[in-house]
């Protein structure tokens, strides 16, 4: 079950936060010279696309969430089958992990 097609990756997803991110902090800066020179009409302009910057970058961030969220669920469900197809190599795996973070910790 490959998923790579389906689901924008790590890259993609960090680079389209940045450049939401990004656009946000622009219209602050923008926001903040106009309130610094100008009169009531033109802040309101000003609030206005720094609101509406706002909503679309909260828009893109909860969908950046919701996207994460799915490939956590496929991720888990994956898992889930690959333990039921294989249950003695997944207990293997399993206690070799286990057996190795216990050297570890003992090692303090």
């Amino acid at each position: 079950m490959d998923t790579r097609t389906e689901t924008p990756t790590v890259d993609t997803t960090r680079d389209q936060l940045a450049s939401v991110l990004h656009t946000l902090v622009a219209e602050s800066e923008e926001l903040v010279k106009h309130i610094q020179r100008s009169g009531n009409e033109q802040i309101q302009g000003a609030r206005d696309r720094f609101e509406t910057t706002l909503a679309s970058a909260r828009d893109e961030l909860e969908a950046l969430q919701d996207s994460a969220l799915r490939r956590a669920r496929r991720a888990a469900k994956v898992a889930d089958q690959a333990v039921h197809e294989h249950p003695y190599a997944s207990m293997g795996a399993a206690a070799a992990v286990g057996a190795l973070i216990g050297m570890l910790i003992s090692r303090r």
